[in-house]
This record gives structure tokens, C-alpha cells and sequence, in this order.
């Protein structure tokens, strides 16, 4: 089943009035964080209004993720043991640089019999992670990890690497094509990181945009701000939707059943262009779907 994961908003745990807030806001998930937003004299507490908050519900169609801390810091073993009893649909690990990391988080889950439900995503933040992406995600095939996707982390691989970050991410496509086709090779999902500029709403457009034509799946932010546009530009436009239930049409009609292309509007068609409105689809039914 296709989940939509437009807008994905990081809410600072150890803020219980964003915890609140996050359940009325109309992203298609929330990160519940404990990491980046979180200072360290507040980490206890934070994981504790976390449990608290999934533990009452009301998130209604969101999905909720928990950012634990890396597994560099002595927060974690306690993070992940928290997340994996309150259930969340997913917890997201930074800092991922290796599969034996992505065995780390795994053994932890399982020595807290934690539901099989609870999915793992990693983040790309290192050097290491972007040269290793496709091991990375060649992981997914052990059950055990769980890994359900990534999610690149500009900011962090800006300071690792020492590129300069400049308006249109020049710099970084490459880094950012790599991995996201490190993703599809392995069926996973993969989601653009944020924007910091949060008071330049065009800036902001034009990364969406980006973001969404380079294959991204959605964006993560870090103001509800940026929902609204966020989920506009990931979500098909109407004239793609039109144009994706016309190739469809035209491929179920009995003389084109069988055939791998056909003339449409005076332009051949292929039957891949076919599954690519399969997928238009139903991303806009699953979108549909959280809206009612």
C-alpha cells in the first residue's frame, strides 16, 4: 500500500505544546524528536512526553516517526528502547554510516521484543553513508533491519564534507542522485531534508520543486509553515492526474491490451509510461484517502 509522505514536520519532544500542536497540523507525518531539538538536560524528560503523547493517540491519519539520538551518543540505547514499547510507525536513526549500524538499532528492537510493525529509516548524513548508500539499502532484504528508507541530510553532509551549500543545491545533486537511486534499486522510500531559510517561502518552492523532479518522495520540515506548500507540490496536479487516467483508459481498450505501445494524441506510449500513471493514481487515491 502507497502511504503518502509529502510533508514530513520534526516536533522537539521536550516541547509539550508542539507535541499538542502536532496532532491538528496537516503534514503527512510527524518526527518526534530527541535529537537535534533537544538539549542534553532534556533528553530524559522529552522521551518521557513522547511516550506520553503516542501512548494518548490522536494523531489520527499521521504518520508518527521518533528520531532517537545517534548511536555515538549514550542517549540512545534508551531512545530506541522507549520508541520500540510506544509504538510508533517508525523511528529514525541519524547518523547511519554502515549496515552493521543498521544491525545495531536491530538487535536492540528485538532484545525489547518490539512489534514488527515499527519500521527503521536512516539518515545520509555522512560521507560514509553516501558512498555506502547502496549497501545501505541492499540491507532492506534482511526482515531483520527493518529499514523502510532514508532520509538525506543536507545540513550535517554540508559540514562533513565541507561543500558549500548554494541556492539550487548544485553541489549536491550528485550526492543526492546517488542515493535516491540507491533507494529504488532496493524499493525503498526516500524523503529530501529540510530547508533552513524558513522565512524564504521562495527559496523554500523552489527546492520542493527540485526535490520532487530529482525523485524525491516528500520532504521533511522544520516549520508548520512549509506544510502547505510542501503537500502542493508533491501532490499530482490535476492535469497529470487527467493525462495518467487517459493512458490508463487507453491501454484497457481491447485492441490495446496486449500491445507494448500505442499512438495517444499524435505521441507513441509505452506501457511503462502506463505503470507511471498506475503510481500517479494511486498516490492521489492515498492522498485522497488521509484528507476524508
Amino acid at each position: 500500500m502507497i502511504r503518502p509522505r509529502r510533508s514530513l514536520l520534526f516536533m522537539p519532544g521536550s516541547n509539550a505544546r508542539a507535541l499538542e500542536k502536532a496532532r491538528i497540523l496537516p503534514a503527512d507525518g510527524i518526527i518526534l524528536d530527541l535529537e537535534d531539538s533537544v538539549a542534553p538536560d532534556a533528553k530524559a524528560m522529552a522521551r518521557d512526553q513522547i511516550a506520553e503523547a503516542i501512548a494518548a493517540g490522536g494523531f489520527g491519519k499521521r504518520e508518527v516517526l521518533i528520531r532517537v539520538n545517534s548511536l555515538d551518543t549514550p542517549w540512545w540505547v534508551d531512545d530506541v528502547g522507549m520508541a520500540g514499547k510506544a509504538k510508533p510507525d517508525g523511528i529514525l536513526v541519524p547518523k547511519i554510516s554502515a549496515v552493521d549500524d543498521l544491525n545495531t538499532i536491530a538487535d536492540r528492537l528485538s532484545e525489547i521484543d518490539a512489534d514488527a510493525s515499527i519500521r527503521v529509516w536512516a539518515m545520509i548524513e555522512t560521507p560514509r553513508a553516501v558512498l555506502d548508500a547502496h549497501k545501505l539499502a541492499a540491507a532492506a532484504k534482511n526482515e531483520k533491519t527493518r529499514l523502510a528508507g532514508f532520509v538525506f541530510g543536507p545540513n550535517d553532509i554540508a559540514r562533513e564534507t565541507r561543500i558549500r551549500t548554494q541556492p539550487g543545491r548544485a553541489t549536491m545533486i550528485p550526492m543526492i542522485t546517488h542515493c535516491i537511486l540507491a533507494t529504488r534499486a532496493h524499493g525503498l522510500e526516500i524523503l529530501d531534508g529540510p530547508y533552513s531559510d524558513i522565512g524564504n517561502i521562495d527559496g523554500f518552492t523552489a527546492e520542493c520543486v527540485q526535490g520532487r523532479d530529482l525523485g524525491f518522495d516528500g520532504k521533511t520540515l522544520i516549520h508548520p509553515s512549509h506544510i502547505e506548500t510542501c503537500n502542493a507540490i508533491f501532490t499530482p496536479a490535476a492535469e497529470e492526474v487527467a493525462e495518467a487516467r487517459k493512458i490508463i483508459a487507453a491501454f484497457a481498450k481491447p485492441e490495446n491490451v496486449l500491445r507494448g505501445a500505442i499512438r495517444l494524441d499524435g505521441r507513441m506510449v509505452e506501457r511503462l509510461h502506463a505503470d507511471m500513471a498506475e503510481r500517479t493514481l494511486a498516490i492521489t487515491d492515498a492522498i485522497t484517502a488521509i484528507r476524508n
